[in-house]
C-alpha cells in the first residue's frame, strides 16, 4: 500500500442495512460484505433484492458504490462512496439448480455462505442436530462457485460442511463473522480445526464484536474490545495474522428500529445461538457490541484496539482490511 493511500477498510459482514452509508463512512469503513437478501428468500425474492440493489448503487446520491472486482474498493473509497460487496447468509436461492450459480456471479453476487443455522439442500448448518458435512450436491456447489468467481462463506455452517468446504474448495474459504471456541466457546464459534483448514485454503477469519460471539457470559457485561483483540491475538498466533479480519456483524442503519425484527427472529427462531444474550440484555441491539462501539461510527477504536494489544502496524493494516482484499480477488478472478 502506497503511504499516501488511505487504509483500507472491510467490514467482512454486515447483516442488514435499510440504505444508509452514513455512519460505515463515518467510521471510515471502505466497503462492506452485506446480506442483500432474508436468510429465507427463494430464487425470486433474491433476484428482486439484487435489482432493488444494483439500482441504488447507480444512484449517484446513494453513497454506495457496487464492488464486482478488487478494484472496485479502491475506487469507492476514492469516490469518498460506501463499497457494496453483495452477499447472502444461505445458498438456497440456488435451489437445486447448478447454473442459477453463474447467472448469480453474473448479476454480480460476490460472497455467499452456504448455510445459515440449519440445514439445507448443500449441507448442515451450525444448530442442525445431525452435524453432517456437504451433500454430494454441496460439493459440486462448491466446485461451481469457484469457477464463477464467488467466495464461499461458512461462518453459520456445521464444523463438518466446513471442513467438507475446504477439502472441496480450490480458491480460499472465508468465515466473514467467527470467532475462536479457543477463546470464547459459543455455538457459532470455530474450532481450531476449522480455523486451521480455512487458513490453508488461503481463507480468511473476520472476528466479530458481536455478542452472539464474543460475550463471555457474565452477568450486565457487554462484549469488550479486548475480548475482540483477544481473538485476533489468538487465531493470528495459531494460523497467521495474515488470515485475519474483521466481521463486526452490525447492520448498517440509520436506526437499530429498523432491525428490531432481526433482534426478534434471532431471539425466537434461533435462541440456541444467542437466547442467552437477549435474556441478559433484552432486544437492545446497542448492547450486542462492545460499550465503546455501539455503532459503526467507532470503527476506528478496532485498530485503537489491536494496537493497545500489541500488533505491528502492518498487521493490523491486514486485518483492517487487506487480508479480504486479497482473498476476494483470488475468489473473484478479478
Amino acid at each position: 500500500m502506497a503511504k499516501s493511500e488511505t487504509p483500507l477498510v472491510i467490514d467482512g459482514l454486515v447483516f442488514f442495512s435499510d440504505g444508509s452509508t452514513r455512519d460505515m463512512l463515518a467510521g471510515g469503513v471502505s466497503a462492506i460484505n452485506l446480506t442483500i437478501t432474508d436468510m429465507g428468500s427463494d430464487f425470486e425474492q433474491a433476484v428482486q433484492d439484487i435489482a432493488a440493489w444494483r439500482a441504488r448503487c447507480a444512484d449517484a446520491a446513494s453513497g454506495w458504490h457496487l464492488v464486482e472486482r478488487v478494484g472496485d474498493l479502491r475506487e469507492a473509497q476514492r469516490r469518498g462512496r460506501l463499497g457494496l460487496i453483495m452477499g447472502w447468509q444461505n445458498a438456497r436461492p440456488f435451489g437445486d439448480r447448478l447454473e442459477r450459480i453463474e447467472l448469480f456471479a453474473r448479476l454480480g453476487m460476490r460472497v455467499v455462505q452456504l448455510t445459515y443455522n440449519e440445514a439445507n439442500l448443500v449441507g448442515d448448518g451450525c444448530l442442525e442436530k445431525r452435524q453432517a458435512g456437504l451433500t454430494n450436491y454441496g460439493v459440486d456447489v462448491v466446485r461451481e462457485m469457484n469457477r464463477c468467481g464467488i467466495a464461499i462463506d461458512v461462518s453459520h455452517c456445521a464444523e463438518p460442511t466446513c471442513l467438507d468446504a475446504c477439502r472441496a474448495s480450490s480458491r480460499p474459504v472465508l468465515l466473514t463473522h467467527a470467532n475462536a471456541n479457543g477463546v470464547i466457546a459459543r455455538p457459532r464459534n470455530k474450532s481450531d480445526a476449522v480455523i486451521k483448514a480455512v487458513a490453508d485454503t488461503g481463507g480468511v477469519i473476520g472476528c466479530s464484536i458481536h455478542a452472539y460471539l464474543a460475550w463471555r457470559g457474565v452477568a450486565g457485561q457487554q462484549p469488550l474490545l479486548e475480548d475482540f483483540a483477544a481473538n485476533v491475538k489468538y487465531i493470528g498466533d495459531l494460523v497467521g495474522y495474515e488470515h485475519v479480519g474483521i466481521g463486526t456483524d452490525f447492520p448498517a442503519v440509520d436506526t437499530y428500529e429498523a432491525v428490531r425484527h432481526v433482534m426478534v427472529m434471532s431471539r425466537t427462531k434461533y435462541a440456541a445461538s444467542g437466547g442467552d444474550v437477549s435474556d441478559a440484555f433484552g432486544d437492545v441491539m446497542e448492547t450486542r457490541y462492545p460499550v465503546e462501539t455501539p455503532t459503526p461510527r467507532e470503527f476506528p477504536r478496532l485498530m485503537e484496539a489491536l494496537e493497545r494489544a500489541g500488533l505491528s502496524s502492518g498487521q493490523i493494516a491486514g486485518v483492517a482490511g487487506e487480508n479480504f482484499a486479497r482473498a476476494f480477488g483470488e475468489c473473484w478472478l478479478a
